[in-house]
């Protein structure tokens, strides 16, 4: 067995035959992180073709639902107008998901909420909610207003626990289609302010689930990451 050290220090195990394959085909990062996950069973071409579909830059093409359904991967689409693509879920640390595609890295934390980048267009340290956090369940906002506390650590300029708040509201319903399928999602604003911030999240959310199926959110003041969300991840509790 190999390892593959992973972001904050987690490791995991890779299977024996993903040596084998690396000194055979000397595979990119990204058809690594399909091995990882997948094994040596007869769905890693699946995880392969879909892992073709992460390029970096703005001429990659959309994402082949047909793929995306029977990989056994949960995926969503980025693009934070430098890097657009699929990424895939590399890891859960307690609730921080790292989605990979190559040597691009997104980091989600509760609530889907963007908390840290690497080697994308915007560099974000780490970004925590102070509080009560409310995109654990947008739909608990009702038609009032919810009052979101955060602090951001931008690398970029050695800004560290910069103060942002938020203030988000429901905005009305729009309907989305997402690989092909149409969806009546209920759409949720969020103004942010803070020293050197005013900007805008949005979040657009399933009415009966609560899932956030797409979003765009401020990595730094001035750049936006477009989060569609093609396969969710199913969390698995003990």
């Amino acid at each position: 067995m190999h390892v593959l050290s992973t972001p904050r220090g987690s490791r995991l195990r890779l299977p024996a035959c993903a040596g084998t394959t690396q000194k055979l085909f000397h595979i990119s990062p990204a058809l690594l992180l399909v091995i990882l996950l997948a094994g040596c069973g007869t769905t890693l071409q699946t995880g392969v073709d879909v892992a073709r579909t992460i390029v970096g830059g703005r001429d990659v093409q959309q994402p082949v639902p047909e793929r995306i359904a029977a990989s056994p991967y949960a995926s969503l689409m980025m693009d934070d107008g430098t890097v657009r693509g699929v990424m895939m879920l590399g890891n859960d640390d307690e609730g921080r998901l790292s989605w990979h595609s190559g040597h691009h890295v997104l980091f989600l934390c509760d609530g889907d909420q963007v908390c840290g980048t690497h080697e994308l267009g915007a560099r974000l340290d780490d970004m925590r909610i102070e509080g009560a956090n409310p995109f654990l369940d947008l739909r608990t906002v009702g038609s009032g207003t919810a009052t979101v506390v955060r602090r951001y650590d931008w690398p970029d300029g050695y800004r560290y626990g910069i103060p942002v708040t938020g203030t988000l509201r429901q905005s009305g319903q729009e309907r989305l289609e997402i690989l092909g399928r149409a969806r009546d999602l209920v759409r949720y604003e969020e103004h942010l302010h803070g020293p050197g911030v005013d900007g805008r999240n949005t979040y657009w959310v399933d009415p009966r689930t609560g899932r956030i199926w797409k979003s765009r959110q401020m990595v730094t003041p001035d750049i936006y990451v477009d989060i569609v969300l093609l396969k969710p991840y199913a969390r698995r509790t003990r």
